[in-house]
């Protein structure tokens, strides 16, 4: 009796927990999206917009093989002997290659200073591999631009066009050409990257306006023109930049400021510029120290040539240019730079230090005269 009675409470307790728990459950029937009615709608952009038609193809870009077949046989390989001395002082000799354009069909060729810096012997392979020995003495070379000209025995050869750095603009498809790693004449394509560049070569020297350019420039490139798409050239390669290490940032001799350099060479042998007679060094905390300055910038004076524009002027060694002609002047690459802009005759107000004292003075500068 007890078990039935047991077993009928257990099932009234379930019964009841099943009524209480369902009482407590409240079930919600969504709505339909149609059924849906947001409180706002956005607001239409352009109810009457449609999608622009798509572009035509493109015209395509002229064949850079085209215009590496038309340069190509302008372009010529430069193999330097330069002799050199070890650590006993014996004399061995040292090969060199580099790169070099004909500007003249007479066998006038660009290249840079330093593929020839030092030569005794210079060869010169044509692109249909032709040979000649250029003549050591015709040699016209302006190391502060990187720029060099050979003459070679030979005539009707097929000389380059120029063309307008000027005109280039950032994008503008280039292309590199010359003896890389003296392999071999070949050809890079790139974009020029940036235009009027000033970059540091050397303890003293900076170039200035400068191309640079993404075509790959590699030793034994130096010297062969960067061309346009036209096949003219428009800048002069330099690997000795390139070298830093740094991919897709190669830098070329814009051919606007190299033209009048090379008329120079081939006119005269030499470039003339405003001179001033003077050696120069750049201040610095050890100059400060040892002479004692009483300016921590500027350019020191450390050798005035007798007779010269600046002797002139009463300039001495020793003294301090902070200025001149109205710039501030902090470098030696400065003042040059000032100095070689202005005019033959030109007068130049200068401010220097000599001592603790400031001065100002007016110099003339002179043609400078022939290398040694």
């Amino acid at each position: 009796m007890n078990r039935v009675n047991l077993k009928t409470l257990f099932i009234i307790f379930l019964l009841l927990s099943v009524v209480t728990l369902t009482g407590c459950i409240t079930i919600t029937t969504p709505e339909t999206p149609e059924t849906t009615t947001p409180s706002s709608l956005p607001t239409p952009i352009n109810p009457d917009w449609t999608p622009p038609p798509a572009a035509e193809q493109t015209e395509a870009l002229p064949s850079i093989a085209d215009v590496v077949a038309l340069v190509k046989p302008s372009v010529v390989a430069i193999t330097t002997e330069v002799v050199s001395y070890d650590f006993f002082n014996r004399q061995f000799t040292q090969e060199g290659v580099g790169s070099g354009w004909i500007i003249d069909g007479d066998g006038i060729i660009v290249t840079n200073y330093h593929v020839v810096e030092g030569a005794s012997a210079i060869t010169v392979t044509m692109d249909n591999g032709n040979t000649y020995t250029a003549d050591i003495n015709s040699v016209a070379t302006d190391p502060l631009n990187d720029l060099a000209i050979l003459k070679i025995d030979a005539h009707n050869l097929p000389a380059l066009k120029r063309g307008h750095a000027s005109s280039l603009r950032v994008g503008d498809w280039v292309i590199a050409i010359g003896n890389a790693l003296g392999q071999g004449i070949r050809a890079t394509e790139g974009i020029i990257s940036r235009k009027e560049v000033a970059l540091p070569v050397s303890h003293g020297q900076t170039l200035y306006d400068l191309l640079e350019t993404s075509a790959a420039i590699n030793p034994g490139n130096s010297g062969g023109p960067l061309v346009n798409l036209a096949g003219e050239v428009v800048g002069i390669t330099s690997a000795k930049i390139a070298q830093i290490g740094v991919e897709g940032m190669g830098y070329a001799i814009s051919i606007d400021i190299a033209t009048p350099i090379i008329q120079e060479l081939v006119n005269k042998g030499y470039v003339v510029r405003s001179w001033l007679g003077v050696g120069l060094y750049t201040v610095d905390q050890l100059a400060i120290r040892q002479l004692n300055l009483a300016v921590d910038r500027g350019v020191l004076l450390v050798q005035v040539v007798p007779g010269a524009p600046a002797a002139k002027g009463g300039l001495q060694e020793g003294d301090v240019i902070v200025t001149i002609a109205g710039q501030e002047v902090a470098s030696v690459q400065e003042l040059t730079r000032i100095l070689h802009s202005s005019e033959i005759g030109e007068e130049l107000k200068v401010t220097f230090w000599r001592g603790d004292t400031e001065y100002t003075a007016t110099l003339i500068p002179a043609e400078s005269p022939p290398p040694p």
